[in-house]
């Protein structure tokens, strides 16, 4: 759903066959080509739904600050061969306020939102 709205999501965890260190971090939308190559390979839930991956979602039109990384490690969880588990550990994080978003409430939000949709 991150890739298909105007929300921004990153990868923060991996879990399965055909995914590595190398994806922790970076934007799901980004790893869209590569998820569906792998769906057809392994039967690969795109949607991770079935563990393959966890995201945080870092920026929505809902959100009147975006969640911004500022610094952040990868960390092996599990050296398995086949489906590594690698996790993002977040080490800075700050919030980037959102123009003209940050005095609306969260209905005037969800309006904004409504009208995007239309």
């Amino acid at each position: 759903a991150v890739v298909s709205t105007q929300s921004t999501g990153r990868i923060i965890k991996v879990a399965s066959i055909g995914l590595n260190q190398s994806h922790v971090g970076q934007h799901a939308s980004d790893l869209l080509p590569h998820f569906k190559a792998t769906s057809k390979k392994f039967g690969f839930n795109v949607c991770g739904e079935g563990g393959e991956f966890e995201s945080l979602v870092t920026d929505c039109p809902l959100y009147a600050y975006k969640i911004q990384v500022d610094k952040s490690e990868k960390v092996c969880h599990s050296h398995d061969d086949m489906a590594p588990v690698w996790y993002e550990k977040f080490e800075a994080v700050s919030l980037v306020e959102k123009p003209g978003l940050k005095d609306l409430g969260l209905r005037e939000r969800i309006g904004l939102v409504s009208k995007l949709g239309s």
